[in-house]
């Protein structure tokens, strides 16, 4: 997680700021070069997860997996977009794909949330913090995409809180040791 949210912040940094005709191609590759990284790093979380919480509940890992997937592929084809596209063109494209992933994200990751609460995968405060961040990330992501300028950019501050503060739970402590409930056959 941690190393999705560096990757994608410094990639899409550099791309976006490379994109017009004064802006440095091998830059703009380098950062288009980073966020496809992100993208598979996303996904990976995805396939990391699956087997540790599919114990609990197969369609939950399964979604939360499908999530994962759909945020790698949005976020690869804005970065396909920032080097393939010029202008406004790139930059609404750009925002367009950000946005729409992170929505995704979002919604999809409530379950996984839930489920962290519900096994007791995670301490319970963290639980219910992705739970409330990544509502909060949906809803201003959406806002965003009708037009509400900024909404995203302020939804989004619990949800990154939760995933950097998770991804160093994970790297600290790992998932709570001794939670063996399987999930049914």
């Amino acid at each position: 997680m941690l190393g999705a949210f560096l990757t994608y912040g410094i990639g899409s940094t550099l791309a976006v700021a490379n994109t017009g005709p004064d802006g440095s191609s091998a830059l703009l590759l380098a950062g288009t070069a980073s966020m496809l990284l992100n993208s598979l790093m996303v996904i990976t979380i995805g396939a990391l997860v699956f087997p540790i919480v599919g114990r609990f509940s197969r369609s939950v890992a399964a979604i939360y997996l499908g999530t994962r997937l759909f945020e790698g592929i949005a976020l690869g084809a804005e970065a396909v977009a920032l080097l393939t596209m010029t202008g406004p063109a790139a930059i609404a494209t750009n925002f367009v794909a950000y946005n729409v992933a992170m929505a995704g994200l979002g919604i999809g990751s409530l379950g996984f949330c839930l489920e962290l609460l519900r096994s007791g995968l995670a301490p319970r405060f963290l639980a219910l913090w992705g739970l409330v961040g990544y509502a909060s990330f949906a809803a201003g992501c959406l806002l965003e995409l009708a037009g509400v300028t900024g909404a995203g950019l302020v939804s989004a501050m619990p949800g990154a809180g939760f995933e950097v503060t998770f991804g160093i739970w994970l790297i600290v402590k790992g998932f709570r040791p001794g939670v063996t409930r399987s999930a049914p056959a």
